[in-house]
Protein backbone atom coordinates (compact mmCIF):
# COMPACT_ATOMS: atom_id res chain seq x y z
CA UNK A 1 0.00 0.00 0.00
CA UNK A 2 1.43 3.35 -1.05
CA UNK A 3 1.78 5.92 1.67
CA UNK A 4 -0.24 9.06 1.17
CA UNK A 5 1.91 12.05 0.39
CA UNK A 6 1.51 15.17 2.43
CA UNK A 7 -0.31 17.93 0.63
CA UNK A 8 1.86 21.10 0.88
CA UNK A 9 -1.27 23.25 0.97
CA UNK A 10 -2.66 21.34 3.96
CA UNK A 11 0.68 21.47 5.76
CA UNK A 12 0.94 25.22 5.18
CA UNK A 13 -2.63 25.74 6.38
CA UNK A 14 -1.99 23.68 9.51
CA UNK A 15 1.12 25.70 10.33
CA UNK A 16 -0.72 28.96 9.66
CA UNK A 17 -3.55 27.98 12.01
CA UNK A 18 -1.01 26.95 14.68
CA UNK A 19 0.80 30.27 14.37
CA UNK A 20 -2.47 32.22 14.64
CA UNK A 21 -3.56 30.31 17.75
CA UNK A 22 -0.11 30.81 19.30
CA UNK A 23 -0.24 34.55 18.68
CA UNK A 24 -3.72 34.79 20.18
CA UNK A 25 -2.64 32.83 23.26
CA UNK A 26 0.53 34.91 23.74
CA UNK A 27 -1.11 38.29 23.17
CA UNK A 28 -2.14 38.80 26.85
CA UNK A 29 1.39 37.85 27.90
CA UNK A 30 2.78 40.36 25.41
CA UNK A 31 0.52 43.12 26.77
CA UNK A 32 1.56 42.43 30.37
CA UNK A 33 5.29 42.41 29.58
CA UNK A 34 5.11 45.53 27.41
CA UNK A 35 3.17 47.53 30.01
CA UNK A 36 5.58 46.48 32.76
CA UNK A 37 8.16 48.76 31.11
CA UNK A 38 5.90 51.83 30.99
CA UNK A 39 5.04 54.67 33.27
CA UNK A 40 1.70 54.59 35.06
CA UNK A 41 0.20 57.22 32.78
CA UNK A 42 1.31 55.38 29.64
CA UNK A 43 -0.26 52.13 30.87
CA UNK A 44 -3.72 53.67 30.96
CA UNK A 45 -3.26 56.10 28.05
CA UNK A 46 -1.89 53.65 25.46
CA UNK A 47 -2.01 50.08 26.84
CA UNK A 48 -1.28 48.43 23.48
CA UNK A 49 1.57 50.72 22.41
CA UNK A 50 5.23 49.84 22.78
CA UNK A 51 7.21 51.82 25.38
CA UNK A 52 8.85 54.90 23.91
CA UNK A 53 11.49 57.32 25.09
CA UNK A 54 8.92 59.32 27.05
CA UNK A 55 6.98 56.34 28.42
CA UNK A 56 9.74 53.82 29.21
CA UNK A 57 10.22 53.18 32.93
CA UNK A 58 11.78 50.50 35.14
CA UNK A 59 10.05 51.75 38.29
CA UNK A 60 7.91 48.62 38.51
CA UNK A 61 10.87 46.23 38.62
CA UNK A 62 12.71 48.50 41.04
CA UNK A 63 9.71 48.49 43.36
CA UNK A 64 9.39 44.70 43.16
CA UNK A 65 13.03 44.22 44.14
CA UNK A 66 12.94 46.75 46.98
CA UNK A 67 9.53 46.10 48.55
CA UNK A 68 9.19 42.59 49.97
CA UNK A 69 11.56 39.70 49.37
CA UNK A 70 10.79 38.79 45.77
CA UNK A 71 13.70 36.36 45.52
CA UNK A 72 12.41 34.43 48.54
CA UNK A 73 8.87 34.36 47.12
CA UNK A 74 10.19 33.05 43.82
CA UNK A 75 12.25 30.42 45.63
CA UNK A 76 9.27 29.27 47.68
CA UNK A 77 7.11 28.94 44.56
CA UNK A 78 9.81 26.93 42.80
CA UNK A 79 10.26 24.57 45.76
CA UNK A 80 6.53 23.99 46.18
CA UNK A 81 5.87 23.55 42.45
CA UNK A 82 8.82 21.26 41.69
CA UNK A 83 8.31 19.09 44.78
CA UNK A 84 4.57 18.81 44.17
CA UNK A 85 5.07 17.83 40.52
CA UNK A 86 7.66 15.23 41.51
CA UNK A 87 5.33 13.53 43.98
CA UNK A 88 2.33 13.83 41.64
CA UNK A 89 4.20 12.13 38.81
CA UNK A 90 5.81 9.51 41.06
CA UNK A 91 2.76 8.43 43.06
CA UNK A 92 0.37 9.02 40.17
CA UNK A 93 2.42 6.83 37.83
CA UNK A 94 2.75 4.08 40.43
CA UNK A 95 -0.99 4.07 41.14
CA UNK A 96 -1.80 4.14 37.41
CA UNK A 97 0.55 1.22 36.77
CA UNK A 98 -1.09 -0.83 39.52
CA UNK A 99 -4.61 -0.11 38.25
CA UNK A 100 -3.76 -0.80 34.61
CA UNK A 101 -1.48 -3.81 35.09
CA UNK A 102 -3.00 -5.85 37.91
CA UNK A 103 -6.53 -7.18 38.07
CA UNK A 104 -7.94 -7.42 41.58
CA UNK A 105 -11.31 -7.14 43.28
CA UNK A 106 -12.30 -3.51 43.50
CA UNK A 107 -10.03 -2.38 40.67
CA UNK A 108 -12.79 -0.48 38.91
CA UNK A 109 -14.15 0.99 42.13
CA UNK A 110 -10.68 2.15 43.11
CA UNK A 111 -10.27 3.88 39.76
CA UNK A 112 -13.65 5.58 40.13
CA UNK A 113 -12.81 6.64 43.68
CA UNK A 114 -9.59 8.28 42.51
CA UNK A 115 -11.43 9.94 39.62
CA UNK A 116 -13.79 11.65 42.08
CA UNK A 117 -11.00 14.06 42.88
CA UNK A 118 -11.33 15.48 39.36
CA UNK A 119 -15.02 16.25 39.81
CA UNK A 120 -14.94 17.39 43.47
CA UNK A 121 -12.67 20.42 44.01
CA UNK A 122 -10.30 20.12 46.94
CA UNK A 123 -11.15 23.64 48.09
CA UNK A 124 -14.45 22.32 49.45
CA UNK A 125 -12.45 20.74 52.26
CA UNK A 126 -10.44 23.86 53.08
CA UNK A 127 -11.68 24.06 56.69
CA UNK A 128 -10.89 20.40 57.37
CA UNK A 129 -7.48 20.75 55.70
CA UNK A 130 -6.67 23.81 57.81
CA UNK A 131 -7.68 22.01 61.01
CA UNK A 132 -5.53 19.03 60.04
CA UNK A 133 -2.52 21.25 59.35
CA UNK A 134 -2.99 23.05 62.68
CA UNK A 135 -3.13 19.75 64.56
CA UNK A 136 0.01 18.45 62.84
CA UNK A 137 1.90 21.72 63.23
CA UNK A 138 2.36 22.25 59.50
CA UNK A 139 0.80 25.70 59.24
CA UNK A 140 3.18 28.26 57.70
CA UNK A 141 5.36 25.57 56.18
CA UNK A 142 6.01 24.76 52.53
CA UNK A 143 5.38 21.09 53.32
CA UNK A 144 1.70 21.87 53.92
CA UNK A 145 1.38 23.33 50.43
CA UNK A 146 3.27 20.43 48.87
CA UNK A 147 0.97 17.88 50.52
CA UNK A 148 -2.19 19.70 49.46
CA UNK A 149 -1.06 20.21 45.87
CA UNK A 150 0.07 16.58 45.61
CA UNK A 151 -3.36 15.41 46.75
CA UNK A 152 -4.97 17.88 44.34
CA UNK A 153 -3.02 16.67 41.31
CA UNK A 154 -3.08 12.90 41.88
CA UNK A 155 -6.60 12.19 40.54
CA UNK A 156 -5.91 13.75 37.15
CA UNK A 157 -2.48 12.11 37.00
CA UNK A 158 -3.88 8.65 37.70
CA UNK A 159 -6.72 9.15 35.21
CA UNK A 160 -4.41 10.20 32.34
CA UNK A 161 -1.47 7.89 33.02
CA UNK A 162 -3.58 4.76 33.51
CA UNK A 163 -5.03 5.17 30.02
CA UNK A 164 -1.58 5.50 28.49
CA UNK A 165 -0.15 2.59 30.46
CA UNK A 166 -2.87 0.28 29.19
CA UNK A 167 -1.47 0.88 25.70
CA UNK A 168 2.01 -0.37 26.64
CA UNK A 169 2.64 -3.78 25.08
CA UNK A 170 2.08 -6.72 27.42
CA UNK A 171 4.67 -8.68 25.43
CA UNK A 172 7.34 -6.15 26.39
CA UNK A 173 6.52 -6.39 30.09
CA UNK A 174 6.24 -10.18 30.02
CA UNK A 175 9.61 -10.38 28.25
CA UNK A 176 11.11 -8.37 31.07
CA UNK A 177 9.62 -10.72 33.64
CA UNK A 178 11.01 -13.72 31.77
CA UNK A 179 14.44 -12.07 31.87
CA UNK A 180 14.13 -11.81 35.64
CA UNK A 181 13.36 -8.11 35.96
CA UNK A 182 11.49 -7.05 39.07
CA UNK A 183 8.20 -5.17 38.87
CA UNK A 184 9.96 -1.99 39.97
CA UNK A 185 12.54 -2.35 37.21
CA UNK A 186 9.81 -2.97 34.63
CA UNK A 187 7.97 0.09 35.88
CA UNK A 188 10.93 2.48 35.92
CA UNK A 189 12.94 1.19 32.94
CA UNK A 190 10.32 -0.12 30.52
CA UNK A 191 6.98 1.57 31.19
CA UNK A 192 7.87 5.12 32.27
CA UNK A 193 10.02 5.92 29.19
CA UNK A 194 7.10 4.94 26.96
CA UNK A 195 4.63 7.26 28.71
CA UNK A 196 6.83 10.38 28.82
CA UNK A 197 4.39 12.41 26.66
CA UNK A 198 1.60 11.66 29.12
CA UNK A 199 3.80 12.59 32.08
CA UNK A 200 4.75 15.88 30.40
CA UNK A 201 1.05 16.58 29.86
CA UNK A 202 0.27 15.88 33.52
CA UNK A 203 3.17 18.07 34.62
CA UNK A 204 2.05 21.05 32.55
CA UNK A 205 -1.61 20.72 33.51
CA UNK A 206 -0.69 20.67 37.21
CA UNK A 207 2.09 23.24 37.21
CA UNK A 208 -0.02 26.22 36.18
CA UNK A 209 -2.71 25.81 38.91
CA UNK A 210 0.00 25.25 41.52
CA UNK A 211 2.19 28.16 40.41
CA UNK A 212 -0.71 30.62 40.14
CA UNK A 213 -2.67 29.50 43.19
CA UNK A 214 -3.49 32.12 45.80
CA UNK A 215 -6.08 30.30 47.91
CA UNK A 216 -4.00 27.75 49.81
CA UNK A 217 -0.87 29.93 50.28
CA UNK A 218 -3.12 32.61 51.79
CA UNK A 219 -4.71 30.10 54.20
CA UNK A 220 -1.93 27.63 54.98
CA UNK A 221 1.30 29.63 54.55
CA UNK A 222 0.68 33.39 54.84
CA UNK A 223 3.82 34.21 56.84
CA UNK A 224 6.56 36.31 55.28
CA UNK A 225 9.02 33.43 55.13
CA UNK A 226 6.66 31.04 53.32
CA UNK A 227 4.87 33.37 50.93
CA UNK A 228 4.71 32.22 47.33
CA UNK A 229 5.18 34.51 44.35
CA UNK A 230 1.47 34.95 43.71
CA UNK A 231 0.75 35.76 47.36
CA UNK A 232 3.76 38.06 47.62
CA UNK A 233 2.57 40.04 44.60
CA UNK A 234 -0.64 40.93 46.45
CA UNK A 235 1.32 43.41 48.56
CA UNK A 236 1.17 45.82 45.61
CA UNK A 237 -2.63 45.60 45.42
CA UNK A 238 -4.32 47.80 48.02
CA UNK A 239 -7.93 48.50 48.89
CA UNK A 240 -7.77 52.04 47.55
CA UNK A 241 -4.49 52.28 45.61
CA UNK A 242 -2.82 49.68 43.37
CA UNK A 243 0.76 49.96 42.15
CA UNK A 244 0.14 48.74 38.61
CA UNK A 245 3.78 49.10 37.59
CA UNK A 246 4.86 46.72 40.34
CA UNK A 247 1.95 44.33 39.72
CA UNK A 248 2.69 44.02 36.00
CA UNK A 249 6.42 43.65 36.67
CA UNK A 250 5.82 40.88 39.20
CA UNK A 251 3.46 39.11 36.79
CA UNK A 252 6.02 39.37 34.00
CA UNK A 253 8.67 37.72 36.14
CA UNK A 254 6.19 35.07 37.28
CA UNK A 255 5.35 34.15 33.69
CA UNK A 256 8.94 33.21 32.80
CA UNK A 257 9.05 29.74 34.46
CA UNK A 258 5.76 28.75 32.82
CA UNK A 259 7.03 29.80 29.40
CA UNK A 260 10.28 27.90 29.91
CA UNK A 261 8.34 24.77 30.87
CA UNK A 262 6.18 25.02 27.75
CA UNK A 263 9.27 25.40 25.56
CA UNK A 264 10.95 22.38 27.13
CA UNK A 265 7.92 20.08 27.11
CA UNK A 266 6.07 21.45 24.08
CA UNK A 267 6.73 18.45 21.84
CA UNK A 268 5.96 15.92 24.58
CA UNK A 269 2.85 17.91 25.54
CA UNK A 270 1.48 17.87 21.99
CA UNK A 271 2.20 14.15 21.65
CA UNK A 272 0.47 13.46 24.94
CA UNK A 273 -2.63 15.47 24.06
CA UNK A 274 -3.00 14.16 20.48
CA UNK A 275 -2.05 10.52 21.17
CA UNK A 276 -4.69 8.24 19.71
CA UNK A 277 -6.35 11.05 17.73
CA UNK A 278 -5.07 9.66 14.41
CA UNK A 279 -4.75 5.97 13.69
Amino acid sequence: MNKARRNPVNVFAAHAVLIVYTLIALFPVFVIIVNSFKTRKAIFREPLALPGSDSFSMIGYQTVMKQGDFVLYFQNSMIVTVASLFFILLFGAMAAFALSEYRFRGNTLMGLYLALGIMIPIRIGTVAILELMVQTGLVNTLLALILVYTAQGLPLAVFILSEFMRQVSDDLKNAGRIDGLSEYTIFFRLVLPLVRPAMATVAVFNMIPIWNDLWFPLILAPSEGTKTLTLGSQVFIGQFVTDWNAVLSALSLAILPVLVLYVIFSRQLIRGITSGAVK
